[in-house]
């Protein structure tokens, strides 16, 4: 009986020292592969500076992109923007559409607002980010994401589009061809509480 008892005590304080919920009001311990644990720092289309942890609690769909590209780019603008319509309006502000930028030295926040302009994505779900150039190579070895400056104007770089849950966690990629309704069907499962 004392052994049963001892090991009933032993699995409590075990239990005991698992991650914590979070109380109301405080956020949840974040997962050890979280992208919200990078502490870079990241500056906006609206020149507001942030870190990554900003854009904790939101469903994102992320692609790295820059905007002089003429080639690949304006295909992954073209599918981020399908992908955006494809989403109930009654959910969208729980998803956050992140284009994070290669080039910084080009994309300044004035460069990336007027850009968002252009393109129709200046609502509140499009975020444009930019920093500098160790932040943005440690940003896409945790996306995967390949690129290389050819000259002082154009990068080769892998097309890859990705969403993190609200905790920062990476669920899905689409690579090359990108199938739009992947994507979106995961992020509605996320939003939808689904996953």
């Amino acid at each position: 009986m004392r052994i049963i008892a001892f090991l009933l005590v032993l699995l409590g304080s075990i239990t005991a020292c698992k991650e914590k919920s979070a109380e109301p009001g405080e956020m949840p311990t974040l997962p050890s592969s979280s992208i919200f644990n990078l502490s870079s720092q990241w500056e906006n289309q609206n020149g507001d500076t942030l870190h990554l942890t900003d854009l904790q609690g939101k469903t994102l769909v992320v692609v790295m992109i820059y905007s002089s590209c003429k080639t690949a780019c304006p295909i992954l603008i073209a599918k981020m923007k399908q992908i955006e319509s494809k989403f109930d309006r009654k959910d969208i502000d729980k998803i956050s559409m992140v284009l994070v930028s290669i080039d910084p030295e080009t994309d300044t926040p004035e460069h990336l607002k007027a850009f968002a302009a252009k393109n129709g994505m200046d609502g509140n779900q499009w975020i444009f980010l930019r920093s500098d150039e160790n932040a943005t190579r440690e940003f896409a070895n945790v996306l995967a994401m390949k690129y290389k400056k050819i000259s002082p104007i154009d990068f080769s770089h892998s097309n890859i589009i990705s969403v993190f849950k609200p905790n920062g966690q990476l669920v899905k990629q689409e690579e090359g061809e990108i199938n739009i309704d992947n994507v979106v069907t995961t992020v509605n499962k996320i939003v939808k509480g689904n996953s």
